[in-house]
C-alpha cells in the first residue's frame, strides 16, 4: 500500500488549486525505451484501483517530477534566465525536488530509478525554457488527473496534494508566457499515451 508521508511534508508540497479528474484510462507500469507507459491489461475491461496498481502510477508520475525537477535545476544553473522567469525556476525547482522526495518516500523500495536528461537549447535560452516549461506543467496536470480514478483512496488523497500544486506552476508559467493561465473551467486530464508522446516530443529523456 502506498504510504502517505508525514504532515510536514505533506504542507510543503500542498500549494495548488487544480483538482483531480477521473479518467477511464486504466494502467499497469511497463518501461520501454528508457520511458514508462502505462497501458490497459490484455483481456480486462478495466483495472480495478489496487495498492500494485497505486505504485504503478505512482512511479509514472515519479518519472514526471524526475524530469521537471532536473529541467529547472539545470536551467536556474545554466545562468540564462533572468527577472520572473528566473524567480519561477528557482522556486519550482525546490517544489519538484520535494515532489520527488515525496513520491520516493511514498513508493519506498518500489521507486524507480532516475533516468538520464539532456535539455540542450531548452536550458540555455529563456524563451525556449519558457515554451518547454508550458509543456511540461500542463502535461504534469493533465497525466495527474488522466489517472485518478485509478487510484485507491489513499493513494488518491496524496496525489491530490501534489497536482493541486502542479496547477498552480501551470498557471504560473502560462502567465509568463502571454497565455490565459487558466483557459478551461476543468482539466479532464490525458490517456498515458498522450502524456509520453509529449514528453517524447520535447527529446529531454535519454533513451538506452
Amino acid at each position: 500500500m502506498i504510504r502517505v508521508v508525514g504532515r510536514t511534508t505533506r504542507a510543503r508540497v500542498s500549494r495548488r488549486d487544480a483538482v483531480l479528474g477521473a479518467s477511464s484510462a486504466a494502467g499497469l507500469f511497463a518501461a520501454g525505451a528508457g520511458i514508462g507507459v502505462l497501458r490497459q491489461p490484455a483481456g480486462a475491461a478495466a483495472a480495478l484501483p489496487s495498492p500494485s496498481q497505486d505504485h504503478a502510477i505512482f512511479n509514472f508520475a515519479l518519472l514526471l517530477e524526475y524530469l521537471q525537477a532536473a529541467f529547472y535545476t539545470q536551467a536556474v544553473k545554466d545562468g540564462a534566465l533572468s527577472g520572473d522567469v528566473r524567480r519561477f525556476a528557482e522556486i519550482v525547482s525546490e517544489h519538484e525536488h520535494e515532489h520527488v522526495a515525496y513520491l520516493r518516500k511514498a513508493l519506498g523500495p518500489h521507486a524507480r530509478a532516475r533516468p538520464r536528461f539532456t535539455f540542450g537549447h531548452a536550458t540555455r535560452n529563456e524563451r525556449a525554457f519558457v515554451k518547454a516549461a508550458v509543456v511540461l506543467e500542463n502535461t504534469g496536470v493533465l497525466a495527474y488527473n488522466g489517472q485518478a480514478a485509478n487510484l485507491t483512496r489513499p493513494a488518491l488523497a496524496a496525489a491530490a496534494e501534489i497536482v493541486s500544486v502542479e496547477g498552480r506552476h501551470a498557471a504560473w508559467i502560462s502567465d509568463l508566457a502571454g497565455e490565459p493561465p487558466a483557459p478551461h473551467a476543468a482539466d479532464v486530464g490525458a490517456p498515458a499515451v498522450d502524456v509520453i508522446a509529449r514528453l517524447r516530443s520535447l527529446g529531454f529523456l535519454k533513451t538506452r
